[in-house]
């Protein structure tokens, strides 16, 4: 019966101290979201203005876990046995991001990349952050508002370069009506799991949030073939250095890119298969508005992607497509897809009014509402003053029971 006695109160205790917790970790600022506004203007804004075929494509992952120090490791594997295996595949630039912590690179200091992913919270919601000095510790524990998952992205983009949106697709509560209000990230990661289609994507451009897109390994295991080297992006960029790396995500002269698991497990054949896989030869906006891509081969489908996910153009068995923007076109982007299940993602091609080469992001999407801000929270703290009263109260009733009928 003790034992009993002793189970029910530890159960009770850690459900209020879980409740504290949560409510603790829930203090936010409420936001007002504008209105979705599509993409609009004269000028078409080209990711690929600086686009070179005599510079090359340099292959990236910039989502990749290895063991760091400490008990808490989602990988068994150092960060230069991870580089190696990605080496093997022919990857130029390898980047580190593990939880809330900064690693070093294994090998040249002059290729560090300060970069974590952020977030220990219940839904997954995640986020790569560039550029930053320190990691920023503080996450809410179940961010069901957007208005929190907002400040998230806020604070985080205070004090970094580039904030990426991870895997929205394994991000629970995320819908396409959520992405609609959340701006203020710089790239979304694409293609998570089965899904090619992005859609998710899709409706924060609709909304008027333009982002670019990358599609990252989230490596955990290196040692299996099925979990490398399947998703990458290929860079204009000069060199591995952070400096070169930052300004080309920054102006959007890349590509994501899905990849079968070549060989099935054969490591030997998924090796030489990713010595010859496809890939942009050409791509760009003619001067009267006309987007044109060109492949180093035959794709069994390539599709124009635009408003509301809805498909402007195709070509089967094509090698080449242009499409000519529409004036009611907000933006497009383009999809290529491959006999043997590569995939080809574009940066969006989106109208503006900016300056020269900006980009057509769209102003005060979300502002603070003071008032909303400061019931929610007093609402939280008389919450958190509750939960503490009643796990006070419980502790010591309790004893005073147990030490009745311990007589």
């Amino acid at each position: 019966m003790k034992f009993i006695r002793i189970g029910v109160k530890s159960i009770i205790s850690l459900l209020l101290v879980a409740l504290l917790a949560i409510t603790a970790t829930s203090v936010s600022r409420v936001y007002r979201f504008a209105e979705p506004q599509p993409f609009s203007g004269a000028k078409i804004f080209n990711p690929y203005r600086n686009f070179s075929s005599e510079q090359g494509w340099k292959r990236a992952n910039f989502h990749t876990h290895t063991r760091v120090d400490g008990l808490l490791n989602e990988c068994e594997y150092t960060p230069e046995q991870t580089l190696e295996f990605y080496e093997r595949f022919g990857y130029d630039i390898v980047t580190y991001s593990n939880h809330n912590a900064l690693t070093l690179h294994p090998r040249d200091p002059q290729l560090q990349v300060n970069l974590y992913e952020h977030g220990y919270n219940l839904f997954k919601f995640h986020k790569l952050v560039f550029g930053c000095e320190k990691v920023n510790r503080f996450d809410h524990l179940l961010p069901f508002f957007a208005s929190q998952r907002q400040m998230q992205i806020d604070m985080l983009a205070e004090n970094s370069d580039i904030v990426v949106l991870n895997h929205p697709l394994r991000t629970h509560l995320t819908t396409t009506k959520l992405l609609e209000r959340l701006s203020g990230y710089d790239i979304i990661e694409l293609d998570s799991g089965k899904s090619t289609e992005n859609d998710y994507w899709d409706a924060a451009l609709s909304a008027g949030h333009y982002s670019f897109g990358l599609a990252n390994d989230d490596l955990h295991y290196p040692d299996r073939t099925g979990a490398i080297a399947v998703r990458c992006n290929f860079l204009q960029t000069p060199s591995a250095r952070y400096e070169d790396i930052v300004r080309t995500l920054k102006e959007g002269c890349f590509y994501a890119m899905r990849l079968p698991d070549y060989g099935n497990g054969d490591w030997q054949t998924k090796v030489e298969r990713n010595k010859s896989i496809p890939y942009i030869k050409n791509i760009g906006v003619t001067e009267c508005g006309s987007i044109y891509i060109a492949l180093s081969e035959q794709a069994d489908n390539i599709k124009i992607t635009g408003q509301n996910h809805s498909t402007l153009a195709s070509a089967l068995n094509a090698d080449s497509l242009s499409y000519t923007m529409q004036p009611n076109d907000p933006y497009c982007r383009i999809t290529a897809y491959f006999a043997d299940g590569e995939v080809i993602y574009t940066n969006p091609f989106a109208r503006y009014d900016g300056a020269e080469n900006s980009l057509p992001t769209q102003q005060a999407t979300h502002s603070v509402d003071i008032l909303l801000t400061a019931l929610f929270n007093i609402a939280l703290a008389i919450l958190f003053i509750g939960i503490g009263t009643i796990l006070y109260k419980t502790i010591f009733v309790w004893q005073i029971f147990s030490s009745k009928n311990d007589r």
